[in-house]
């Protein structure tokens, strides 16, 4: 058969007119199918199904209609049929007129149902969707710090820890998001109102309150305020002796719940009798532990052991002490020292709490940096992420295993997590700008850089990030600017200007910061990595080698993220710092490959 007269006889014998037909009745039974079966429960393999069903039944009705036709008298075989008037000698205009607008009455019935559908179908998922966006919404909430309304006006670290106390609560409760401590005290002062707050960290509840202690006796004001109208949801007043303050915390929790209609996963645990000395100075200790400086890092831990020695069981002395520990490391005190000091900490506050994910993502984070073993600190944030799947502290340090086993997206991933969850964290932001700046993300790491200093322009970690970043894109003068300013303000070498310095061509300019950094560290802790990345910029990579060798050495928080950091990348070729990384425990069999090379 010739190949014009085989398509004159698909024509003849309908083959096209079943095809599109069956298409559109397919394509309505697979809208009913996805828009309705779900209405009734039914599952979604049943869906699945139908699909498959009509994918296997196409060919089997061309065949049809290949070798069968439907006439009034049933359905025969093709070479059964007459097509022709006997009177006429041609097809019969009547059975022709018949096929044609049986087609097309198929046709458009069967696409006018599969519209109406598919319309309808998008219609209720965007409603669906809006509906769960809206009850998500919400069931959010944000904590303020209560207001010191006592007349010495000396007890806003009193205020400061009962408000995290019952965001600390709030935050175990399922279904409930709740913002983290630091993005809710970002607001400290600033009497902002409800509607600027609830727009800022993106909830529909704002939770304020006030305290007034006199001696041993305390009166503590709270009131839930709904976002969308300014209204009260519920809003009381507590009149208490001091040793009665963690059952006013559980009472003004569950009344919050109640207000939102939200369900307890479990009951808040009983609350032992606990010292109530004991815990005034946890509050201190908690107050300056979310200070930067070392002074007052080092206050708080001589608050959170004088803490325990009133209360040798406090697992929240311990994980303060652990907290500002890890602060410490790296930055001011060698990371040897200080990470065993966490370790020792984590430790016995999860042998008094096993359920604290705080705790758990610390004893990771010194499972990675003192025993090298990567694998070891993954176990403990997953089950920090099982006890608390919103724990800041938990998606950040994520962020960084993901970043030392070559994943950067999923890095990126974790920290956008943690600052959904804490939206107005220096800290996060500040590792943000390192993974988006390592991803080549720079527009990113600008933008990140930026909300840093709109949060706190006094937050430095080593140097200012927004220079780092500006640095990379290669707006190096704007780098400058911002780096000698800071290095003005820390009265501290800046090794990022030494860096900057080198890629302008001023040598002789990042000698000098080098050699500053250098001195320095013959007086106090340096990072010795920050020397290196000096050195790496000056392309002398034998003096960076030793250098990273020592920071080796030293247990080097920031270890693992050198395989990605801009900075070192001259040395991904260099089978000498390779090496260096497999000795610190990273499968670089594992690292991607665009990873591995520049």
């Amino acid at each position: 058969m010739r190949i014009e007269n085989f398509f004159a006889e698909l024509k003849r014998r309908h083959v096209y007119r079943v095809a599109v037909a069956y298409g559109v009745v397919a394509w309505l039974l697979m809208q009913v199918a996805s828009q309705i079966f779900p209405f009734f429960e039914i599952p979604n393999w049943a869906v699945r199904l139908v699909v498959l069903l009509l994918i296997i039944g196409f060919p089997i009705a061309l065949i049809f209609a290949w070798a069968f036709e439907l006439t009034p008298e049933g359905i025969k075989r093709i070479e059964d049929v007459d097509p022709f008037d006997s009177r006429s000698g041609q097809v019969s205009a009547t059975q022709t007129r018949t096929k044609s607008r049986a087609w097309i009455y198929i046709v458009v019935v069967g696409a006018a149902f599969s519209i109406g559908l598919f319309f309808v179908g998008r219609f209720s998922a965007r409603n669906t969707a809006s509906a769960a966006r809206t009850e998500a919404a919400t069931k959010s909430i944000a904590v303020l710090p209560f207001v010191d309304m006592s007349q010495a006006k000396d007890q806003e670290y009193f205020c400061d820890g009962i408000s995290e106390e019952i965001l600390d609560t709030l935050a175990k409760v399922d279904g409930l998001r709740v913002v983290a401590r630091t993005s809710s005290f970002s607001f400290k002062g600033k009497n902002a109102d409800v509607g600027e707050v609830a727009s800022k960290l993106n909830v529909e509840n704002v939770l304020e309150g006030s305290l007034r202690r006199e001696g041993n006796r305390i009166r503590i004001t709270a009131q839930l305020i709904s976002a969308r109208n300014g209204f009260h949801l519920w809003s009381d007043t507590y009149e208490r002796e001091l040793k009665d303050v963690f059952a006013v915390q559980d009472e003004i929790t569950r009344a919050i719940v109640d207000a939102l209609k939200v369900k307890l996963s479990v009951a808040p645990p009983a609350r032992k009798r606990q010292n109530t000395e004991a815990y005034d100075l946890y509050l201190q200790g908690l107050y300056f532990s979310n200070k930067s400086t070392e002074e007052e890092l080092r206050k708080s831990l001589d608050l959170f052991q004088r803490s325990l020695e009133k209360d040798p069981n406090s697992a929240r002395a311990w994980i303060g002490i652990a907290k500002a520990w890890i602060w410490l490391a790296d930055a001011y005190v060698k990371p040897l020292e200080a990470y065993s000091k966490v370790k020792e900490a984590a430790s016995k506050a999860l042998a008094l709490d096993e359920r604290n994910a705080e705790a758990h993502s610390y004893l990771g984070e010194t499972k990675r940096i003192l025993d090298r073993n990567p694998s070891g600190e993954e176990e403990e944030l997953k089950r920090a992420l099982e006890i608390d799947p919103n724990s800041v502290d938990a998606h950040m340090f994520t962020s960084f295993l993901k970043s030392a086993q070559g994943q950067l997206e999923e890095a990126v991933q974790e920290i956008e997590e943690a600052e959904r969850l804490d939206p107005l964290s220096p800290p996060v932001c500040f590792v943000a700008v390192l993974w988006y700046r390592s991803a080549d993300r720079i527009e990113d790491a600008i933008n990140a850089a930026q909300r840093s200093i709109q949060l706190d322009p006094n937050y430095v970690y080593f140097d200012p990030p927004l220079a780092d970043a500006y640095r990379q894109k290669g707006d190096v003068n704007q780098a400058v600017a911002l780096y000698e300013k800071a290095q003005a303000a820390a009265h501290f070498p800046s090794p990022g200007l030494g860096i900057a310095y080198a890629k302008m061509g001023r040598r002789d300019d990042a000698r000098r910061v080098l050699d500053q950094l250098i001195e320095k560290s013959r007086q106090q802790y340096v990072a010795a990595d920050s020397i290196a990345a000096v050195y790496v910029a000056l392309g002398e990579k034998d003096d960076a080698l030793r250098w990273l060798e020592r920071a080796f050495e030293e247990y080097s928080g920031s270890f693992y993220s050198y395989l990605f950091r801009p900075e070192f990348r001259p040395l991904r070729s260099d089978s000498r710092f390779v090496d260096l990384l497999r000795r610190t425990g990273i499968d670089f069999a594992k690292v991607p490959s665009r990873q591995k090379n520049p």
